[in-house]
């Protein structure tokens, strides 16, 4: 049976979404590079000087980010934002401190629930780590974003850029194979989206992460604990032990002066405020999901 067609420009395969979660809330630890990311993005809640009193951790289990705002903000109330009922439960049993530590009586349990079931204008803060990017639609988890924050709330979000591994995409191609990854959306893009979601003056960065392996096998392990190759355009089913060893030879050309094989990960930050009313020009800068679409699409043709 054929695939179904996604009308999404980045062609994400949420069955192989889902099956990607369900696998990562099995792990013994959270991914390695959200809880890197999650520290550098924690750094900047020190820009927002009000408290909040209500917080939105969106996708906590993976964001990893669970204990960062409980200690930058230890009388704020914290609900956890889960996709999956699998998450949810991991996200339930790491909120838990064994009985006889402190932790478990001076801190505060997050409340763990669905995206729908978060009451509108509730939350003060918004934060979403490392998620962004496995959403086929971002626009409208933008407007659910949104539609949590009180009027002048804020949300917090890092998530994958388009360099992402931009060594290894390279290679897929020199070797005639369909591509490793997504295709990531740009920061302009997002910032985008973000005003089209009712967010004032959106304010995005980005950094690129360097990374090392010793080996092409410990890099393979390592991605493979981050995530998962979700586009619908990647090799179906399972890959043979030649192709496999095809890659590790390949891997072995991409071996830096001092022996490790590098990738780079951008990592993409941004934040904005809920509108308090509607701008005098609302009309000017209101876009459609459809329109949305193009914008991102004509934007990819370009490049």
């Amino acid at each position: 049976m054929p695939a179904a067609v996604n009308p999404s420009p980045r062609q994400i395969d949420e069955r192989a979404v889902h099956r990607a979660m369900r696998r990562m809330a099995s792990l013994s630890e959270r991914p390695w590079l959200n809880r890197e990311v999650a520290l550098r993005m924690a750094e900047r809640l020190t820009l927002f000087r009000a408290t909040p009193k209500a917080i939105v951790d969106w996708g906590s289990f993976l964001g990893a980010g669970s204990d960062l705002l409980s200690k930058a903000y230890p009388d704020s109330v914290v609900q956890a934002i889960e996709p999956t009922d699998a998450l949810a439960s991991r996200s339930a049993a790491a909120g838990q401190a064994p009985w006889w530590t402190a932790r478990h009586w001076t801190r505060r349990a997050a409340t763990v629930m669905r995206p729908e079931q978060v009451a509108p204008s509730s939350a003060d803060l918004l934060w979403s780590n490392m998620s962004l990017h496995a959403q086929v639609e971002p626009p409208e988890v933008m407007a659910q974003w949104n539609r949590c924050l009180a009027p002048g709330g804020y949300a917090m979000f890092s998530c994958l850029g388009p360099d992402t591994v931009k060594e290894l995409s390279a290679l897929y191609r020199g070797l005639g194979w369909p591509t490793p990854t997504v295709l990531f959306t740009d920061m302009h893009d997002l910032g985008d989206m973000l005003l089209a979601a009712g967010f004032e003056d959106p304010v995005m960065d980005q950094e690129a992460l360097s990374i090392q392996w010793s080996s092409g096998f410990a890099l393979c392990e390592d991605l493979r604990r981050i995530g998962a190759n979700v586009d619908l355009r990647r090799f179906p089913g399972l890959r043979t032990p030649r192709w496999r060893a095809t890659l590790m030879d390949a891997l072995e050309q991409m071996r830096q002066q001092d022996g490790s094989i590098g990738l780079t990960f951008e990592i993409i930050y941004g934040h904005g405020f809920k509108r308090i009313a509607p701008r005098a020009d609302a009309e000017l800068t209101a876009v459609s999901l459809e329109d949305m679409r193009r914008m991102v699409r004509r934007r990819h043709r370009d490049e």
